[in-house]
């Protein structure tokens, strides 16, 4: 499965909760990147929450976000961190491949703040961790191909 916030990860178990008095079924979930992190998340709600995993040949296209034109901040620094933010958020991992086509070519072009470097490293880890699942290798060996599949950077003049 896919939580949104934290990358790929895997149903533990079903556990029975009193919450405020109220009993539900929940899924606890291990965190692939951070293997100490468990969420619960409530059965009923999975839909809205969590997904599956890509497939081998959606992970492919996944590689190919990079061959397209990055977005660049422009003027707008501001809005650009909003709308990469709204992208890292939003459970898609074609969007979160954008980050890092994005803040690749950025950090090759101009350089990044800390705060980008940030999401910059969590992009990669959250695209590493679900492409292992899905192409059924070693989360470091999705992370060779994420950077084998990235443009290189372009030569100074």
């Amino acid at each position: 499965m896919v939580h949104p916030h934290h990358g790929a990860a895997e149903i533990v178990k079903r556990v029975k909760e009193n919450i405020d008095g109220e009993t539900r079924q929940y899924f606890q979930l291990r965190i692939a990147t951070e293997t100490s992190l468990m969420v619960m998340i409530p059965i009923d709600s999975i839909d809205e929450t969590i997904r599956p995993v890509i497939s081998k040949v959606e992970a492919g296209k996944v590689l190919e976000k990079f061959g397209e034109d990055p977005m660049d901040s422009g003027t707008n620094w501001s809005r650009w961190y909003k709308v990469l933010t709204e992208k890292m958020t939003s459970g898609d991992i074609f969007q979160v491949a954008e980050v890092v086509r994005d803040l690749t070519h950025a950090q090759h072009t101009k350089g990044i703040s800390p705060a980008l470097k940030r999401m910059h490293s969590k992009a990669r880890t959250t695209l590493s961790s679900e492409l292992a699942y899905a192409m059924r290798v070693t989360p470091e060996t999705a992370a060779r191909r994420i950077e084998n599949a990235l443009p290189d950077p372009p030569e100074e003049e």
